[in-house]
């Protein structure tokens, strides 16, 4: 796991992390078929890695600090379920997810002989991707978090126990909780980082306007929640529209811990209609390079992007952020 000191090395020095975009956008682009696949960009763990090694690879050329894992969709019962493999088999899948994140950053470094950490050069970190249990259940449910109304927050520690702990045990640098639906998700996400006390993590939100997330709660609530935490070091939203992200740090912008930043990865602003796939909207034009210095602004630690957001995004995000002043984060 990546220590809290080269977290505060990397934040505080050399301004913004810049995070990667949509991994499954990215090898669509590339012609993998993942709409519809109850596994999505996690069934290539199995099928052809080196697509997923490639993906993280162009993620990386195009400036980003940090990658994310394919593992958003993947768990033990889901690998079981649909590729017909042992739970030890299912458990390996996954942690793969990290090696091979690692294994391309490691290619990374050594093809562009870059210098490590002693230089004050960034090394990429890895962040191994935990989606909400509604990214399972494969029912849209991961952007309205219905579904905790018959779960316990013991019952979701349960089925998320697993997948931390494989990200945990492959060495992912940090664990991203992300598209966190419902407030009764994250408390139990909170609870179960505990059980890892070595491991760092953000806590990312789906939003369904300027100030609640997709159960209707109020993001503020959400930041609370976040605050209970030692071992979050953000917390945010992502895969919602670049317009929502200002108002919605803004309603919380008191209640921030200072022992944290935000995380902001929005998407490209589109919206996904079952039938029709991704359709533009009124507000697909907002670009994430565009509003990038009003969220360092507003105390952005860790920028990116999310569903429909590729390598060339993110170039054009890390070129608008570089040399930027100081990230306002300072205890990460």
């Amino acid at each position: 796991m990546c220590s809290s000191a080269r977290l505060r090395h990397y934040m505080n020095d050399n301004g913004p992390l810049i995070l990667d975009g949509g991994l499954a956008t990215e090898l669509e682009a590339q012609g993998t078929k993942l709409q519809g696949d109850p596994l999505w960009s996690a069934r290539l763990l199995h099928t052809n890695p080196q697509f997923i090694r490639d993906a993280h690879y162009r993620f990386l050329l195009s400036g980003a600090d940090v990658i994310t894992t394919a593992t958003y969709q993947a768990s033990i019962t889901g690998f079981i379920n649909y590729l017909d493999v042992s739970s030890e088999c299912a458990r390996e899948l996954l942690m793969s997810g990290v090696h091979l994140a690692k294994e391309t950053v490691e290619r990374f470094v050594s093809d562009s002989r870059t210098v490590r950490d002693t230089t004050g050069q960034r090394y990429p970190l890895v962040a191994g991707s935990v989606g909400p249990y509604g990214a399972f259940l494969h029912n849209g449910s991961e952007y309205t978090g219905a579904y905790p109304e018959e779960m316990s927050i013991e019952e979701l520690k349960i089925w998320h126990r697993p997948q931390v702990d494989c990200l945990a045990a492959a060495g992912a640098d940090l664990i991203a909780f992300e598209t966190v639906p419902n407030i009764k998700e994250a408390e139990a996400l909170v609870e179960l980082l505990r059980e890892f006390p070595n491991s760092k993590a953000w806590l990312s939100f789906s939003c369904k306007d300027g100030k609640c997330i997709s159960d209707g709660s109020l993001f503020t609530d959400a930041v609370q929640i976040a605050n209970r935490s030692k071992q979050l070091v953000a917390v945010g939203v992502n895969c919602c529209p670049p317009a929502l992200v200002e108002p919605l740090l803004d309603s919380a912008r008191s209640l921030l811990s200072p022992d944290m930043c935000w995380v902001v990865y929005p998407n490209s602003g589109e919206e996904w209609d079952t039938e029709r796939g991704w359709q533009t909207s009124e507000i697909t034009s907002v670009s994430i390079p565009e509003l990038s210095h009003t969220w360092m602004k507003q105390g952005a630690a860790l920028i990116g992007g999310c569903c429909r957001v590729g390598p060339a995004q993110i170039a054009e995000l890390k070129h608008q952020l570089k040399g930027s002043c100081t990230s306002p984060a300072s205890a990460v």
